[in-house]
């Protein structure tokens, strides 16, 4: 009797093979028909180098027949996606596609795909997953991914820096990539040459083209299309975001916590942590991460995915982590809008929640941002957090704190209910309370929670 595959529901567009999971391990499968592009991928060096560089997963031949071969592949702790990374991930994920074809095209081959989904972040750096990828480069032809480039890197890169840094949240929308017309429309007159080039002028050729039934194939010889990259590279490098200010930007230079109260919360979530010995391939679930101040402490013990709605907040944890504390990934995330499913029947990128649940969440000076700011009750929180994570890191923070009465000095207090005895009584619905225990020259206390979620 044949084993049936756990196949990956992403991984059906291409023919070369697919993503497969068995064991809690995950495989590429290779099929016969990529078999000389795999072989000469391997047998070249290109692997090595790409290996050696950090720019690709790992992977072990474990299985090969006549029809296709299995590959061991590196596993990803969590995969996340380019609506949620933030610009300077984004970039980061762009100028490592532009070196993997730059590296290619020295040993004969070249992407053909350039799409973002094909970059993952691991140990705090962007990495190539898809193996598949690689063909055999023609000379004098042009790069047949670069228009899968544009729309997947250029375009949403260009829009975060001239025109607004959430707009890459429009790749929820367009799959494959935010396409050109739209791009160029949204633009301008702004974004510079670099914009120009790649898709204002990039845009008029194809819509000229479009027209036109006489269209000529254009030959480009190697060293062009090297000078091309490297142009790519350098004008991706040097875009900035504005200097906008955020609604969470800087939350903790205009914190009410004095240094006794930041340690005594710092040595508590350390405590909790430590009390609930995770394993390693448990992950820690920050919401509200801000800058990852805590996030940090909780490296220590397991890969921390450190969510917050504030996308400069996001890009300045990446930035400040991505040299020294390897297991943490910023992303950016609204827990009211969080990442849907979307794609052909809804399979081919998957929710937040359906990537895998938490270890432990981690959910510091939020309940108060979710339950008055958004109107949520402490049930509900309590309900959503239960079914994603076996243990709670929660802190409450009351009515007399100086955050919530800055809150609710701009609208009517209707939250009767909002006090530590209901918080308490609405999460034990869901919840053991594990321990408790206030922090130091503050009103506010942090609870370990152990689900009891069936």
């Amino acid at each position: 009797m044949t084993k049936k595959i756990n196949r990956e529901l992403s991984s059906f567009r291409d023919p070369s093979g697919y993503v497969y999971y068995d064991n809690q391990k995950v495989y590429r499968r290779v099929n016969k028909v990529y078999f000389k592009e795999y072989d000469y991928f391997i047998k070249s060096g290109l692997y090595d180098e790409l290996k050696n560089n950090g720019y690709i997963v790992g992977l072990k031949e474990v299985n090969r027949t006549s029809n296709y071969i299995d590959l061991e592949v590196d596993t990803i702790p969590f995969i996340s996606y380019p609506y949620e990374w933030s610009f300077d991930e984004y970039k980061d994920a762009a100028i490592l596609t532009l070196s993997i074809e730059e590296i290619a095209l020295k040993y004969g081959m070249t992407l053909k795909d350039a799409t973002s989904y094909n970059v993952q972040f691991l140990d705090g750096k962007p990495i190539f997953i898809d193996i598949l990828s690689f063909i055999f480069y023609k000379d004098g032809d042009p790069w047949g991914a670069y228009g899968q480039f544009v729309r997947h890197f250029i375009c949403p890169i260009v829009l975060m820096s001239s025109v607004d840094i959430h707009l890459n949240s429009l790749m929820r929308n367009y799959i494959d990539g935010i396409p050109l017309d739209v791009c160029s429309n949204i633009l301008g007159h702004r974004g510079g040459f670099f914009a120009y080039q790649h898709i204002k002028l990039h845009n008029k050729t194809i819509i000229k083209n479009d027209n036109n039934t006489d269209v000529r194939k254009v030959y480009i010889k190697k060293n062009s299309l090297l000078n091309m990259i490297f142009m790519m590279k350098n004008g991706i490098s040097n875009l900035k975001i504005k200097d906008t200010i955020t609604e969470w930007d800087n939350y903790y230079n205009n914190t009410n916590y004095d240094s006794e109260a930041f340690k005594s919360k710092s040595s508590i979530v350390d405590k909790f942590l430590k009390y609930i010995n995770l394993n390693k391939n448990d992950i820690i679930w920050d919401l509200g991460a801000n800058d990852g101040k805590y996030s940090i402490i909780a490296s220590k013990y397991s890969n921390v995915i450190a969510f917050d709605i504030d996308v400069n907040a996001v890009n300045r944890n990446y930035l400040n982590n991505k040299n020294g504390n390897n297991n943490i990934l910023p992303l950016v995330l609204d827990l009211f809008n969080p990442s849907p499913s979307i794609g052909f029947d809804l399979k081919e990128r998957k929710s937040i929640n359906e990537r895998g649940g938490a270890g432990c969440i981690m959910a510091l000076a939020l309940i108060h941002h979710l339950s008055i700011s958004n109107n949520t009750s402490f049930s509900m929180i309590a309900l959503s957090f239960s079914k994603l994570s076996k243990y709670l890191i929660i802190e409450f923070v009351p009515k007399n704190d100086s955050k919530v009465k800055r809150l609710l000095s701009t609208r009517e207090d209707i939250f009767p209910n909002y006090n530590e005895e209901e918080f308490e009584k609405s999460f034990e619905k869901y919840y053991k309370i594990v321990k408790k225990e206030k922090v130091k020259d503050s009103f506010r206390v942090i609870y370990l929670m152990e689900s009891i979620y069936e």
